[in-house]
């Protein structure tokens, strides 16, 4: 490591900075002192015979819906009660993040499905997660600092930087459910947390064929990071300022194109061979087989060689091959494969699927199609074409035939992958931990605002937003901006709005908060316009008579939104809230 540590304090107040890396597919936690604050400990995990960084996103719960396991555990112990029958009372979650980027809609009362579709509350399926992640951290400490409590340690937990507001108010909703103290409490968006980890390890650099320093980069270089984990490809674009800051140079972008599409693409072509019924009874069922099967394809997904001849081979489950045998339409999985559109491209020998080395490639295709259709996009922007290095990080970086992909796609950019993407992003959130100003300046990814009411203009405002309070015509529906879609925010970006409470009766303030997609909205029912949720700031008695002044300000630039409300007069601080997960909540967004 470069002399990071040694030129930078910590500006952590406690004794550690932890972070926790929830992933779509894969989970795990770091930690640091804040006296030694680069020096990362990993937790390890140990599935089989192999001992990994990161452990299965999979957490299994007894009939009373207590923890019994997580991780590869979780996994090992719902196989074996599948095997003896006894899983029915069990609920068992697997690769269950992406729901807070599918589901627009999601709040406190969002369900999740487990193996056997039994539902329980996403948020407690997420909190319970933590919950084992925390303590299994403190544990870890425990045996080495004796007397550290929780309270000595501050958190961070990541998130794809493409997730909305509401995504981001349900992770911390979920940790603080799980016993971690709001305040204590820090969200790192996975991937600006790779980009400041890389700024100070070495890396692979194929273009070059050699090792060099991302962090020597000079000042005034742009470079695009694409963290490609389990569910998301996460997309931006970094710029190394005078003060060894980065800056955001384009608001995050991309899409669900990890390794879990992957995934997804094997997981069609069985059920196109088998049917759907049969699918779903592997799914149901036989779950203990449908692992297997993915876990075999896993192992055949990180070791398959791009461009290299010869064959594929993908052991079966016997699961698998007597429901398909039970199955008086396809009789064996022979016969299915003849029938099924891939005849001639897979055959099944010796209890083993067997494919051409470029046959099994076409699981890749149309997940390398959409990230490189996405970088060319970025990349080939007029504001873009001085970015000549593509810092690529996340796990699904470190596949091969991804690699050659881009490699071979953007020919003169240079590609950089360290030598531990998997872990880049947890490494980096304990970095952000300790130094939360290494991202100076990020882009505002939406239009925000507020709703308003200004005084009717015949020669501008439509007359279907006319309406007359307290006998003046005003102008409805109107978008107040607060900051533009695209606009560069600093750290603490404040945009204020003085509030008047004159009804002694009124126990609260209400304001709504709107979003857009669009730089400059006019009204809040525009197309493209959602409320993000509303504001709600509890409010003192007073006496007949008397009004308060309250400046609601909003404050902008950092990972989460911000907001505080202060009396204009007394200078008094009061507790807001803001709403993202209620029922009130739009649901178009």
């Amino acid at each position: 490591m470069s002399n990071f540590n040694s030129t930078i304090r910590s500006k952590c107040k406690k004794l550690f900075v932890a972070a926790i890396d929830f992933g779509t597919t894969y989970s795990g936690y770091a930690f640091s002192s804040t006296s030694d604050w680069s020096k990362v400990l990993t937790s390890n995990w140990t599935g089989g015979k192999v001992v990994t960084l990161k452990t299965p996103t999979a957490l299994l719960l007894d009939a009373n819906k207590e923890i019994k396991a997580f991780g590869y555990e979780a996994e090992d112990q719902y196989i074996e009660l599948a095997r003896e029958e006894e899983h029915e009372d069990y609920y068992f979650f697997h690769r269950f993040k992406m729901i807070l980027h599918s589901e627009k809609a999601i709040s406190r009362k969002t369900k999740l499905k487990d193996a056997t579709g039994k539902e329980m509350e996403a948020i407690k399926v997420f909190e319970l997660s933590i919950k084992f992640l925390v303590g299994d951290l403190m544990k870890n400490l425990k045996n080495s600092y004796t007397d550290i409590k929780q309270s000595d340690v501050e958190f961070v937990i990541t998130v794809p930087a493409i997730w909305d507001d509401r995504s981001k108010q349900f992770m911390r909703e979920a940790a603080r459910e799980a016993g971690i103290d709001k305040a204590s409490l820090t969200i790192a968006l996975e991937p600006e947390a790779a980009s400041i980890h890389c700024q100070y390890l070495p890396a692979k650099d194929h273009a070059l064929s050699l090792s060099k320093y991302l962090g020597e980069l000079a000042v005034g270089t742009k470079y695009l990071v694409a963290d490609l984990g389990g569910g998301t490809a996460d997309i931006t674009v970094h710029h190394k300022v005078d003060d060894g800051s980065l800056e955001e140079m384009r608001e995050a972008s991309g899409g669900p194109w990890g390794g879990k599409s992957v995934d997804d693409a094997f997981e069609m072509f069985i059920e196109d061979i088998i049917g759907k019924e049969s699918m779903k009874q592997l799914r149901t069922t036989s779950f203990d087989d449908y692992l297997e099967l993915m876990r075999n394809f896993e192992m055949k997904k990180r070791s398959v060689k791009p461009g290299k001849e010869g064959n594929t081979f993908l052991s079966v489950p016997l699961g698998l091959v007597q429901i398909v045998k039970s199955d008086k339409s396809r009789k064996s999985l022979e016969k299915a494969i003849e029938n099924s559109p891939y005849a001639g491209k897979v055959t099944f020998e010796n209890w083993k699927l067997k494919w051409k080395n470029e046959n099994f490639l076409r699981f890749f295709e149309v997940t390398i199609r959409n990230i490189k259709a996405h970088l060319r996009e970025i990349l080939y922007d007029s504001d873009m074409t001085d970015v000549e290095t593509i810092l690529m990080v996340g796990g699904f970086a470190e596949c091969e035939v991804v690699q050659n992909a881009i490699r071979e796609h953007f020919k003169t950019k240079r590609l950089v992958v360290p030598e531990d993407a998997g872990v880049s992003v947890l490494k980096g959130a304990v970095f952000f931990g300790h130094v939360p100003d290494a991202i100076s300046r990020r882009k505002a990814r939406y239009t925000y605002g507020i709703q308003s009411w200004p005084s009717f203009n015949p020669a501008k405002h439509p007359e279907n937003k006319k309406v007359e309070v307290n006998g003046k015509y005003r102008c409805k529906d109107v978008f107040f901006k607060y900051v533009t879609k695209g606009q560069v925010l600093t750290l603490g970006y404040e945009k204020a709005q003085i509030f008047q409470a004159l009804n002694p009766k009124e126990k609260k303030l209400e304001c709504a908060i709107y979003i857009s997609d669009s730089r400059d909205p006019v009204f809040v029912d525009d197309p493209g316009c959602r409320r993000l949720g509303v504001l709600t700031i509890p409010l003192p008695d007073l006496p007949d008579g008397a009004a308060i002044e309250l400046e609601e300000s909003m404050i902008f630039g950092e990972t989460e939104l911000r907001f505080q409300a202060k009396d204009i007069f007394s200078g008094k601080s009061y507790e807001v809230q803001m709403d993202l997960l209620g029922d009130t909540v739009d649901e178009d967004e």
